[in-house]
C-alpha cells in the first residue's frame, strides 16, 4: 500500500509534465528541412514518414496528424507585431498580420488568407467544421469558422505551432 502512495503521485506528475511539454512553444531549425522555402510555390509531395524525421514531434502531431495545441499555449496567439505568417512545415506564405485579429480564443486568428492560392479548405469527416490546410504541403493548420469580423466574416483559427512569423513583411 505504501508503494501506491508514492507511485500514483509520481506517475501523475510525469504524465502531467510530459503533456505540458508537448503543448508548449515549438521551434526548430529549418536548415534541416530541404522542403522549407519562402520563395518556392511548387507543391511538396512528401510521405508522412519523411516528415516525421524532419519535423519536431509537436509540429508533426498538428500538421500531419490533424492535432491541436491547447489554447493560450502555442506560438503567436498574442503576437501583435507586423509581418507575415508562414507554414512552419514548408515555408509557404499564409497570412499578413494586417488580417490578424483578437478572437479571444487562445489561437492566432485571421479574417483572410494572404492570397487564395495559400490554403485549401475541406469539410471535416464529421461535417461540423472546415479544415484549413497548406496548399503547398497539405499540412493541417487549423479550422475556419463563419464568426469572424468584417470584411469577410471569417475566422481562420490557426494552430500557432505550425506557423512561422517573420516581422516587417
Amino acid at each position: 500500500m505504501s508503494y501506491l502512495k508514492i507511485l500514483i503521485p509520481v506517475a501523475f506528475s510525469v504524465i502531467f509534465i510530459s503533456y505540458l511539454m508537448a503543448q508548449g512553444d515549438v521551434t526548430y531549425d529549418h536548415s534541416k528541412n530541404p522542403y522549407y522555402s519562402h520563395t518556392d510555390n511548387k507543391p511538396v509531395k512528401v510521405r508522412d514518414a519523411e516528415w516525421k524525421k524532419i519535423l519536431p514531434a509537436g509540429v508533426y502531431q498538428i500538421a500531419r496528424e490533424q492535432g491541436t495545441e491547447r489554447a493560450y499555449t502555442g506560438k503567436y496567439w498574442d503576437n501583435h507585431a507586423k509581418g507575415t505568417y508562414y507554414c512552419a512545415v514548408c515555408g509557404n506564405a499564409l497570412y499578413s498580420s494586417d488580417a490578424k485579429f483578437e478572437s479571444h480564443t487562445g489561437w492566432p486568428s485571421f479574417f483572410q488568407a494572404l492570397n487564395k492560392n495559400s490554403l485549401t479548405l475541406k469539410t471535416d469527416p464529421d461535417g461540423d467544421r472546415t479544415e484549413v490546410t497548406c496548399k503547398r504541403c497539405g499540412s493541417h493548420l487549423g479550422h475556419v469558422f463563419d464568426d469572424g469580423p468584417a470584411p469577410t466574416g471569417k475566422r481562420y483559427c490557426m494552430d500557432g505551432n505550425v506557423l512561422d512569423f517573420e516581422a516587417g513583411k
